[in-house]
């Protein structure tokens, strides 16, 4: 086993490296490494850097299984020059063509100008228009194959929508070797090319999954019953970011089928339209559709350029409500897409709810128009159109999500009623017996704030000092609590609580203010200090258990301060346990 490693630094001192490593027989990993990223898309947060795994099997023949992001130009084509000559590729297959992994084929197109570049017909589609130069294509289908000699036989399959409607996976089976591109992967920088820490990369992998596939689940579940039919005979999974799955692989693999069987068996869904390769439409879809996911209703994802009329149709039939990414109005797909939005405004049906975004694409069909066609048909507004002049900054990607979560909620509240109401009533009030403080926790990312008034809070170590809470999956605080994050935890003061308890009780709308007409000053970690509150503690999220309905998220405390020495925690009695 070979590895060999080269390092730069951008102008912002960001760490940037290249590890190559033989992962079996003729196979080849370059995995890109960017050590310090701590965004991703903007909207999602990153602690541990993210990785941008590209792969070259060598048979009679030699393929390139993705690239790189355009970041690592000098790095990636030296690395590649010190493994293979690039004239030697005859093939280059695109599992999607999203910049992070196709950011470089024009460049290794220069240097293999006779390669083949193989994927999905929407991925062809779509490099037409990144590469604007001819290139020799091969498109190809689920259960295709690829001859490459010497027993390395690629076989394709479909996996649309993980998270590109263009996605393909590739199985060796010569190796046992399936490429997933983003699906199974991670944002986990770290030296290790396999899965070795399991405890170490689990966070990271389920933040993963709930950011970019929880939104796809019902995709996922189709990929999965087409990576069965290989017979077991997956033995690693090639990832495009963080490690590769091999120590691990049937314990992970796992928990994707079980978090998206949970996710696509929903009572309710709610379709959200977009158009992958169109302004920002992807990425303002993906934040909205995280907020939805977390309140436990399903979603489904559709691109409006790749999907039929009958799938678009059957998907509007069972949705309770529709999110529409407004497309393109002059481009040469605005006719597939108008044909598309045609398609939904034929197929909703009275009362379902529905909402709008802008794509910042410069071109998008206009708003008002289909707003009111939506309504005109009886249709419940959702929220109100999200119109986008700027560049998407991170308030905006919190909107959004936020807009998911008012949304999911509104969606849900039946069947929470329902289960309410299912509890012995005894059973309830003798759970609401237990009393607890209360808090008020305040946290800040980027230049998004967030709080949330809590209780259930208790001191769980002494070294270090440590203490967990429980957060519903459904707030919107969830976001800034991942592991790495930190907040301020404001305790309350008894006789002097209420007026903060009933600010912080308030239904904020999507991207309002929470802190507006409350004094605050910035704690070190930069979270918002309550000033009225008898003491608060600057903490971190160290890690955190599912449950059921809430994240037990486990904290420790860096700096803390009491206001009033005399003054005590105010209590919070309950009359009932099953609901706040």
């Amino acid at each position: 086993m070979v590895v060999a490693t080269a390092q730069l630094k951008e102008p912002a001192q960001k760490r940037l490296s290249m590890q190559v490593e033989a992962i079996a027989q003729n196979t080849t990993t370059l995995r890109s490494q960017d050590w310090d990223r701590d965004r991703f898309d903007i909207e999602f947060g990153l602690q541990n850097g993210t990785t941008y795994n590209s792969f070259i099997i060598q048979g009679e023949k030699t393929a390139l299984v993705d690239t790189s992001h355009a970041k690592f130009r000098q790095l990636y084509i030296d690395a590649l020059k010190g493994e293979i000559d690039p004239a030697s590729i005859d093939y280059i297959v695109v599992s999607h063509t999203e910049p992070d992994h196709s950011g470089l084929i024009k460049d290794v197109l220069a240097l293999a100008p006779n390669a083949v570049v193989v994927g999905a017909k929407v991925a062809i589609a779509f490099l037409e228009d990144l590469l604007h130069t001819p290139f020799a294509r091969q498109i190809v289908k689920s259960g295709e194959t690829l001859d490459l000699g010497n027993g390395h036989l690629l076989e394709f399959i479909n996996a649309p929508n993980l998270h590109w409607p263009d996605t393909i996976f590739t199985f060796d089976h010569q190796t046992g070797i399936l490429y997933t591109c983003d699906a199974f992967g991670a944002h986990y920088c770290h030296e290790d090319t396999f899965d070795e820490d399991l405890e170490a990369l689990s966070p990271d992998f389920r933040f993963y999954y709930e950011c970019l596939m929880a939104p796809n689940a019902r995709s996922v579940i189709s990929a999965m019953k087409r990576m069965d039919k290989l017979d077991g005979t997956i033995n690693t999974i090639a990832t495009g970011h963080g490690p590769l799955l091999r120590r691990n692989l049937a314990e992970l693999t796992g928990r994707y089928r079980e978090w998206s069987l949970q996710k696509s068996d929903a009572e309710t869904q709610v379709a959200v339209f977009y158009v992958s390769d169109y302004g920002y439409s992807d990425r303002l879809s993906q934040a909205i559709a995280r907020g939805i996911t977390k309140t436990g209703i399903g979603v489904e994802m559709v691109d409006l350029r790749s999907t039929d009329a009958q799938d678009v149709n059957e998907i509007v039939s069972r949705s309770t409500g529709i999110i529409i990414g407004m497309p393109p109005s002059s481009s040469k797909s605005s006719e597939e897409t108008r044909a598309a939005l045609g398609t939904i405004l034929a197929g909703v049906k009275r009362n379902q709810t529905f909402g709008l975004f802008e794509s910042y694409g410069g071109d998008d069909e206009p708003i008002d128009p289909l707003q009111t066609s939506l309504q005109d048909l009886e249709l419940k507004v959702a929220f109100e159109p999200i119109r986008v002049k700027d560049t998407p900054s991170e308030s905006l990607y919190q909107l959004c999500e936020e807009t998911g979560t008012d949304l999911g909620q509104e969606l849900a509240q039946k069947k929470k009623i329902k289960k309410i109401k299912a509890l012995d009533a005894d059973l309830q009030k003798a759970l609401g017996r237990i009393s607890s403080g209360l808090y008020i926790i305040t946290a800040s990312k980027g230049d998004v704030q967030s709080a949330m008034l809590a209780s259930w809070i208790t001191q769980a170590s002494f070294e270090p000092l440590g203490f967990t809470v429980a957060v519903a999956k459904d707030r919107a605080i969830e976001s800034f609590m991942q592991v790495g994050d930190t907040f301020v935890l404001n305790i309350l003061e008894e006789g002097n609580h209420l007026p903060l308890m009933k600010h912080f009780l308030k239904r904020f709308p999507p991207g309002a203010d929470r802190f507006a007409g409350v004094r605050t000053r910035p704690a070190v970690n930069r979270s918002p200090i309550l000033a009225d509150s008898l003491a608060y503690l600057e903490c971190e999220v160290t890690s955190r258990m599912e449950l059921s309905d809430h994240w037990l998220v486990y904290c420790t405390v860096d700096e803390g301060k009491v206001a009033k020495e005399e003054a005590q925690t105010a209590v919070h009695h309950r009359k009932v346990g099953n609901y706040y």
